[in-house]
């Protein structure tokens, strides 16, 4: 299978799977087109969650926690707190000078995709991080409450619903990365990682061009379900599910991308889809790269069919 592999990723499950498939393929012809949707401007950075997120997890420096590097001392938030400051967004130190210097890159005049280039590159990371646009776009969540930004939703209010809204600020006036497209384009694969349908992947969809660019792309455009054993490993995916009057199921996950798909990867049969039934929890090396290497075989049986 020659041609660009394609991870459409939201939050850990998207980059666990890129980083399966950067142990079986060459780094170099994975392309990972990241959600901006999370991003946040404060302490005078710009954080982008779900990019750094992936580039962290393909250098193998993501921390326990599951975000964040790996050992990150957090001395400026313990500062800012002994100053009085509201801290309820921590950034560890390696972190926020991470994010400080691509806010310093972007008020310079770089885009956003050639900061994370740089950025990437001091971590020796091979595979290409795209962000799906260089324009702002921005997620929010009503709530009972109201509507607040989706990091408040998930720190602030700790993911709790229900969800009675959802807005993707901006998408409509972003233009999605060239370089995202002309990945997409040139793919063998387009493999939509298991990231919540609704919140991390559907600010990418929500940006114009997508959407046409995996219905006209000749490789097969496949789902890994980020649902297991009935239920959702990580994050608020049922909460946005049920808001969206969709089944927290393989099945529900198929109805949200709709034509968009060729394929289904789950460990449940999805019936209106060619499916690769699969244990697709991905909690160790091993693990990853043995779903990626499955989900390679799957992609290739379905491009000869």
């Amino acid at each position: 299978m020659q041609g660009d592999i394609v991870v459409l990723a939201g939050g850990t499950g998207g980059a666990k799977l890129a980083r399966g498939m950067t142990a079986v393929r060459e780094p170099e012809r994975v392309a990972v087109i990241a959600n901006t949707g999370d991003d946040i401007e404060i302490y005078g950075a710009h954080v982008s969650p779900d990019p750094d997120l992936v580039c962290f997890w393909l250098a193998d420096q993501i921390d326990e926690r599951g975000w964040g590097l790996r050992g990150d001392t957090f001395a400026v938030m313990e500062a800012l707190r002994a100053l009085g400051s509201d801290v309820w967004f921590n950034l560890g130190d390696r972190d926020l000078a991470w994010c400080m210097e691509r806010a310093r890159m972007l008020a310079a005049g770089c885009s956003a995709t050639a900061a994370l280039q740089r950025l990437k590159a001091s971590i020796g990371v091979r595979a290409r991080v795209l962000p799906m646009s260089d324009d702002p776009v921005r997620t929010w969540v009503r709530t009972p409450a109201g509507w607040v930004s989706f990091q408040e939703f998930m720190i602030r209010q700790r993911g709790a619903g229900p969800v009675q809204g959802l807005q993707f600020r901006g998408a409509e006036r972003a233009a999605p990365g060239e370089q995202a497209i002309a990945a997409i384009a040139g793919a063998s694969v387009v493999v939509i990682g298991p990231s919540n349908p609704l919140a991390s992947i559907g600010p990418i969809l929500a940006v114009p061009g997508f959407r046409d660019a995996l219905a006209m792309t000749s490789a097969p455009v496949l789902a890994v379900s980020p649902i297991v054993g009935g239920g959702v490993l990580k994050g608020p995916t049922a909460t946005f599910m049920s808001f969206a009057s969709l089944d927290c199921s393989a099945d529900g996950v198929a109805d949200f991308y709709g034509q968009l798909l060729d394929g289904m990867v789950s460990d449940e049969n999805v019936a209106r889809l060619p499916t690769l039934q699969l244990d697709t929890r991905m909690d160790d090396a091993a693990s990853r790269a043995r779903v990626a290497e499955r989900v390679l075989g799957f992609a290739e049986a379905l491009a000869k069919g």
